[in-house]
């Protein structure tokens, strides 16, 4: 059960930039993402997708196909995710937040360290 784990919360990295604790305290750059893609690109090629809600709660579709949910929450310049399913994770995962919006890219790293490219994109898509 690692392995969904892992790619989860990869994919969940690129949510940095994207989400706050409660709607009305997350800044514009966060607001954007709701209802709009956050898509992670890994070094092989593969992508990872997240859903963000207003009210904290996240889904995502890792690189390998495995669905994951949880809940966000934003503890002073980093957005903390915690994973609910397939299986409840014990800690929270913390990354830096970008400034980036709407059809912005940026760098980040995963759970495992590995470089992503991360881009927010119009739409629902796949999940």
């Amino acid at each position: 059960m690692i392995r969904p784990l892992a790619c989860s919360l990869a994919c969940l990295v690129a949510v940095a930039g994207l989400v706050g604790s409660v709607a009305h305290a997350a800044p514009a750059s966060v607001k954007e993402a709701f209802g709009n893609t956050i898509v992670s690109t890994y070094p092989d090629g593969r992508k990872g997708e997240l859903w963000l809600q207003a009210g904290g709660a996240y889904s995502a579709e890792g690189r390998r196909g495995d669905m994951s949910s949880g809940h966000w929450t934003i503890k002073g310049e980093k957005l903390c995710l915690k994973q609910a399913k397939p299986i409840g994770v014990p800690f929270n995962f913390c990354t830096p937040i970008p400034s980036s919006g709407l059809g912005g890219t940026w760098s980040a790293k995963s759970v495992s360290g590995e470089a992503i490219k991360v881009k927010l994109v119009k739409g629902h898509m796949k999940g």
